[in-house]
């Protein structure tokens, strides 16, 4: 029995809060099962005649060549002009079998039918079960949305599929002007930045020397403090010239910088 009279009943029983979800449910999901069927039914009745042709004649044709290797006085009359034209029919048949199989793609077909078949029972089987995909829904109505749409996309991958299979294969792929242009654009900003970074790095250099000397220089300026803070220091530098308290000081900065 079919599947679409099997599950035509479960249908009907189905709760569905709108009447016509039932009838797209049996024109949509069940016409397409019985369509691919169909077309996985013919399809398969060519790919078994040509691949039986094919491998038939390929056992066929190497045994009647190597016939015609025995002695002559031991075979039929005429039986190089027969097994002439019985291996040219052979090698015929055996050709144009396999030409026609990858002509109409009808072993990639059958196997593309075949799966979406599948794949539609399936997904109708969990649907009907709330189970699956379909275990989180707490009714079928609604599971119905994600049914359809489920159902959807499994039809169009199967036609993207089918008329992916042409000449559409072959040909080469364009050359994508604005997504090379945004690559050629990334990678002059990535070198902009890295040229940037590496006139920074002794500009880096120079400044930390600067902070450096700074810190030094404040260093030298704190000691000088503390030691002028000191009262023998300062009863020194009381008694001593202004001047010569100075070049003292300008001495220890040099020595502290060096």
């Amino acid at each position: 029995m079919p599947f679409s009279e099997n599950v035509s009943g479960i249908i009907d029983d189905i709760e569905l809060q709108r009447p016509y979800d039932k009838a797209i449910i049996k024109h949509r999901f069940l016409d397409e099962i019985t369509y691919y069927e169909k077309k996985r039914d013919e399809t398969k009745k060519f790919y078994n005649v040509f691949r039986f042709i094919v491998t038939t004649g390929s056992i066929l044709l190497p045994a009647v060549l190597s016939m015609g290797q025995m002695d002559p006085a031991k075979l039929p009359r005429n039986f190089d002009m027969i097994s002439y034209w019985f291996s040219w029919t052979i090698s015929l048949l055996v050709t144009g079998s396999n030409g026609f199989l990858q002509l109409f793609s009808l072993d990639k077909n059958y196997f593309s039918y075949s799966m979406v078949v599948e794949q539609l029972k399936t997904e109708g089987w969990q649907f009907f079960g709330l189970s699956g995909k379909y275990d989180d829904y707490p009714d079928h109505q609604s599971a119905y949305k994600a049914f359809s749409k489920s159902v959807e996309s499994i039809k169009r991958k199967q036609v993207d599929q089918e008329f992916s299979n042409g000449k559409g294969e072959n040909k080469k792929k364009k050359f994508d002007f604005k997504g090379e242009m945004q690559k050629f654009a990334q990678e002059q900003n990535a070198d902009l930045k890295m040229k940037k970074i590496v006139e920074a790095v002794p500009q880096v250099s120079a400044i930390k020397g600067v902070v450096e000397t700074v810190q030094k220089a404040d260093d030298v300026i704190q000691t000088v403090s503390q030691v002028k803070t000191t009262p023998k220091v300062a009863g020194i530098l009381e008694t001593m010239p202004e001047k010569a308290v100075s070049e003292i000081v300008e001495k220890v900065i040099d020595e502290k910088k060096d």
